[in-house]
């Protein structure tokens, strides 16, 4: 299985938050809830997410301060806006704040999710390095137009070395994807991927590894 995305989700409705956790849990998401703005500060903080839904009316920080907060902070990440009212001016000021979709209450959830992942393909375009291609979205890797198979560990693996090209990538953010972390079979993970994919990957010693910019 594919690395799961990540979605913030700031919803202080209780039985709303569960059902919306339950439904994208369900297609693959990771989910994490929260139920007012500073929480998402506090996430965001430590944590990277692919898509945040934030509800408009919350406690302590409403989500559209959480946004423009979070854009003064250059964070990009996608964002939809959830509410039970969108008149033009709220709308206005949304999109004026950054978000990327509104999603009235209530909402078809089917609908939701295709929202969710047309921003997705369009924020997750495809990588190329050299003959290779990786759609980010669906996590697929060709090489030469084939598609290439690759276990989950070692596609998650690639994953970080591909978003972060020229950069080096901490041991400890591969260890996250391995179910028995260590450095001989980081090392192992890594050599396969070099000769099954002919990467320029370079060790950092002490620190972790890197693909080469070409």
């Amino acid at each position: 299985m594919s690395k799961k995305l990540k979605i913030l989700l700031l919803e202080d409705d209780e039985i709303l938050a569960q059902t919306m956790v339950q439904i994208l849990e369900q297609e693959n998401y990771a989910v994490t809830l929260v139920s007012d703005g500073e929480e998402v500060l506090e996430y965001t903080y430590d944590n990277k997410y692919d898509l945040y839904l934030f509800d408009v009316n919350v406690p302590l920080l409403d989500g559209m301060e959480t946004l423009r907060l979070l854009r003064e902070a250059q964070d990009s990440t996608p964002t939809f806006f959830i509410t039970a009212k969108i008149d033009i001016k709220s709308t206005l000021k949304g999109f004026d704040y950054g978000c990327d979709d509104y999603i009235k209450k209530p909402f078809d959830l089917d609908e939701l999710l295709a929202r969710i992942q047309a921003t997705l393909k369009r924020k997750n375009p495809v990588v190329q390095y050299k003959d290779i291609t990786f759609d980010l979205l669906e996590s697929r890797v060709l090489k030469d137009n084939t598609e290439v198979t690759l276990g989950s560990v070692e596609k998650d693996i690639f994953s970080l070395l591909i978003r972060n090209i020229g950069m080096t990538v901490d041991k400890s953010s591969f260890f996250d994807c391995m179910n028995r972390p260590s450095e001989p079979a980081l090392r192992v993970l890594i050599s396969k991927l070099k000769k099954v994919l002919d990467l320029e990957i370079s060790n950092i010693k002490g620190i972790g590894y890197r693909l080469e910019k070409l």
